[in-house]
């Protein structure tokens, strides 16, 4: 009987160690792939690449509430940050730019971040059709016809905003930006390139002109893994 408990024994300590020992064999586990998480931001300051030194202080205001982290980072959520990378176009190199945000405040809150600017935009939604074109004859000037601004001159249409235009600058604390109202679908920046780099960073690069953000138009930072193309 001792004997039959001793090799009982041995049998269940083989078993152990050999479970052990597959288990120590086995592959570990791939880490959870980290999701993206956009920021649709707009600018609180102009930016332009070669001008704007590495290390200005820059601030953005969030549109879109993002969930971070089990937080909800609500809109209107001040992000601020850094340039990190600021090159003017030259004859042998091209413009590159690239903004890290550490933080986002709010009203009763904050939370620290990682995000960092692309490639990419929100254009505004169009405006529907609302006749609103200007005739001669009202009798209302039309520099006082929404106290915002003039009526659209049909002979010599506004242009687009486009990022990163001069066109786009801000001066006015009471004018009303274009992107208060974004269209759902992102664009990629005409000429634009981003790359991402191993340690998370983005740095975007044009061989066409310096890259300059403004203060209307919706962009868009990322924290995590890159953003698909499509």
């Amino acid at each position: 009987m001792l004997s039959k408990a001793i090799l009982a024994g041995q049998v269940a300590l083989v078993i152990v160690l050999g479970s052990a020992v597959l288990r120590s064999q086995q592959p570990p586990a791939a880490p959870t792939p980290s999701v993206p998480r956009d920021f649709p931001v707009i600018m609180r300051q102009n930016v332009v690449a070669g001008t704007t030194a590495v290390g200005t202080k820059v601030q953005a205001k969030l549109v879109i509430a993002t969930l971070v982290d089990n937080v909800v980072i609500p809109r209107d959520a001040m992000l601020s940050g850094e340039v990190t990378e600021s090159a003017a176009k030259s004859a042998s190199e091209p413009s590159r730019l690239a903004i890290r945000m550490d933080s986002a405040q709010w009203k009763n809150g904050s939370a620290p971040i990682k995000a960092y600017l692309t490639a990419w935009y929100y254009p505004p939604e169009p405006i529907e059709d609302q006749n609103l074109s200007y005739h001669p004859d009202d009798s209302q000037s039309p520099r006082a016809w929404n106290g915002a601004g003039t009526y659209p001159d049909p002979k010599n249409p506004a242009a687009q905003p486009f990022p990163g235009s001069e066109q786009n600058k801000d001066h006015s604390p009471t004018s009303v930006s274009p992107s208060s109202s974004v269209s759902k679908h992102r664009l990629l920046i005409k000429n634009v390139e981003a790359t991402q780099h191993d340690d998370g960073t983005v740095t975007l690069a044009s061989t066409h002109a310096n890259i300059k953000l403004d203060k209307v138009t919706t962009y868009v930072l990322i924290a995590g893994a890159p953003t698909p193309v499509n």
